[in-house]
């Protein structure tokens, strides 16, 4: 079946004359109707080419409940002789109002009055990303909250919210990456329409959506693609078991189930961005990947209705072949995370060298992020055993996004601690501006921005008593080396979750307000000097001083110089400093304003300086 990008071809759509059309993939199906138990319809389906069935029916209206009712033809490779039929919700339903249950909602992508017709976006480059977990963000934990934190965010600077994944899962607390109806809406974030109204608003306020989504697994519970058709295949296996069949035998459907997912979100729901989960894990050998097909299709939309839409993806791969554009081979996405960036400043910072940050010596690692992004591009990796990576040459720093913390790296965490609970004030202010004058898009993590004392912990929400103990079972044996008097935390109890949530007085007083007031002026001096906006690796200069756990970065924008002091250590330390008198001091967060010690004492010369422990000098050339 060809791809139409004006509007979604698979599950159940309405047309403009209200008339529904119902297509489906199910291959190993002899017969298959469409029910509706309320009012007691059965629509009977039309076999079509290549598996897909199809059913067009005015009976059907938007809220109206319905499911599958498939008949199988005996024994086949996913289903044994005795099941004679099956009812199931719609694989590409976009509203599960009761869950993962066995009935979908019927609901019309195109009924909602959009308000953001004069949005054209804002340039990938620009983004200052604030990454959201909808249930945790605030106290309600649904869409229709967070709009009322939306003038916050503005206050803070932000203009691009990531939301993690809003994709139906089971029950009401899950991090979002157990989806099992990648089109649906969560019911208890508020559904589809109280989505289409956040970003509407968003928009209307200036702010960009990104939306994070699972295209590697699916969730277990709730999980009946294998019911329809060879959704997954055999020929390799993931961390969540046998992958999705992006290149195996009748796999174009599959193929075009996500590309169709792809296009919903960016056409229907006027979302700007799209961050995908983990692509390394997406086993595809076609001619064309399909994150490449993926590309080739959202260019398309992109023409077609005049606004780009930006394609970022999670990826535990130094290989720039994901980032580099269709015409040079590349896959043509528009930026990447990048993780190590993140693991070479907590190594900086005073992080143990255990784990993953093995493979980090600190300071050294933390200038080369600085410059040429992959730390490992080339070298022995002793974590991996072998050799990692390849050179980011020529990719734009626009192209990695990068973090002192986010969701995995608190979450995965034993107890979640977030870094204000490992790290001094001082550290915290030092980490972040590390992250804002650096030449690569910033990211922060919901509550970091004020030190937020509540951890974020690895929850679950399950309905099966069996899959509740194997997570839990998990957990344990992740942490069974580590020697903590608590417990690992309960992943299905709902106080690990609402022990979770922000805590949205603490970021109005004392030290918290201060760090909310240093992330403004970070934001600030990121978006208004230059040299700092100008996301141009060329023209980053670093000189490590090893020794004294400090570094000297210069960002250069045509006549404008940016230097930023850093210090890691933590004791004073003195350092040379070239035509230090020809410099305007714009940010020093140990001054007192700050919540620190500096009471406008700062030494420097055209030789040297004295910089505070734990602490960031920012520098301006005098034509700004």
């Amino acid at each position: 079946m060809e791809i139409n990008i004006q509007k979604r071809n698979i599950g159940l759509n309405f047309l403009d004359d209200g008339k529904a059309e119902i297509w489906l993939w199910a291959p190993y199906a002899l017969n298959v109707s469409i029910l509706i138990a309320a009012k007691n319809i059965s629509i009977p389906m039309l076999k079509q080419d290549f598996g897909y069935w199809f059913a067009s029916s005015n009976q059907i209206v938007e809220g109206d409940e319905y499911t599958y009712k498939i008949w199988h033809s005996g024994e086949t490779e996913h289903h044994t002789s005795d099941i004679k039929h099956l009812r199931r919700a719609d694989p590409a339903s976009t509203y599960q109002k009761d869950g993962i249950s066995g009935i979908s909602t019927a609901f019309n992508l195109s009924s909602y009055q959009w308000k953001d017709q004069s949005w054209k976006g804002i340039p990938l480059k620009n983004y200052i990303i604030y990454e959201l977990h909808t249930g945790t963000f605030t106290a309600k934990g649904d869409f229709d909250s967070i709009v009322q934190k939306l003038d916050y965010l503005i206050e803070l600077g932000i203009n691009a919210i990531e939301l993690m994944p809003v994709a139906q899962f089971p029950g009401n607390r899950n991090w979002g990456y157990d989806g099992v109806y990648p089109f649906a809406v969560q019911n208890t974030y508020g559904g589809p329409k109280a989505l289409q109204n956040l970003i509407d608003v968003c928009h209307q306020k200036g702010i960009a959506v990104v939306l994070d989504v699972v295209y590697n697994h699916v969730g277990p519970e709730g999980n009946y693609f294998k019911d329809f058709g060879p959704y997954f295949t055999d020929k390799y296996h993931t961390p969540w078991g046998s992958a999705i069949n992006f290149d195996d035998a009748n796999c174009d459907a599959v193929r075009q189930f996500f590309i169709e997912n792809v296009l919903m979100w960016f056409r229907d729901f006027h979302i700007d961005a799209l961050r995908l989960d983990a692509v390394h894990a997406i086993k595809d050998f076609s001619a064309t990947h399909i994150l490449a097909e993926i590309k080739q299709h959202v260019n398309q939309l992109s023409e077609h209705v005049g606004r780009e839409f930006h394609l970022i993806v999670e990826l535990d791969l130094n290989d720039h072949r994901y980032i580099n554009p269709l015409e040079k081979g590349g896959y043509g996405m528009d930026a990447q995370w990048v993780d190590e960036f993140h693991h070479a400043l907590r190594v900086t910072a005073g992080q143990a060298q255990n784990g993953y940050y093995a493979d980090f010596n600190g300071i050294q690692h933390l200038a080369k992020a600085m410059v040429d992004a992959y730390v490992y591009d080339g070298q022995f990796s002793a974590h991996r055993e072998k050799r990692f990576g390849i050179k980011a040459e020529g990719n734009e720093g626009r192209q990695f996004v990068v973090f002192s913390q986010n969701h995995d790296q608190i979450g995965n965490r034993m107890l979640g601690e977030r870094t204000a609970a490992l790290v001094s004030f001082e550290m915290l202010k030092l980490m972040a501006a590390t992250v804002f004058v650096s030449p690569y898009l910033p990211l922060i993590f919901m509550g970091e921005e004020y030190a937020e004392a509540n951890p974020f912990m690895f929850f679950i929400s399950h309905l099966d008593d069996e899959l509740v103990k194997l997570v839990r079972a998990g957990r344990k044996k992740e942490f069974a080396a580590f020697h903590h008097e608590e417990d690992v935390p309960d992943p299905q109890s709902e106080e690990t979750f609402n022990s979770s949530k922000l805590n949205w007085d603490s970021h109005k007083s004392g030290k918290h307000a201060l760090l909310f007031a240093f992330y403004k002026k970070m934001i600030i001096l990121r978006k208004t000097l230059p040299a700092l906006a100008s996301l141009d690796r060329m023209q980053v200069r670093v000189d490590v001083h090893e020794a004294k756990n400090c570094l000297i970065l210069n960002r250069l924008h045509k006549q404008q110089n940016v230097r930023c002091v850093l210090n890691f250590s933590k004791q004073k330390q003195i350092l040379p400093l070239s035509n230090g008198l020809d410099y305007h001091l714009v940010l020093n967060s140990a001054a007192e304003k700050w919540g620190g010690e500096d009471n406008n004492s700062l030494v420097y010369t055209d030789e040297k300086i004295i910089i505070y422990p734990e602490s960031i000098l920012i520098f301006t050339s005098p034509n700004v």
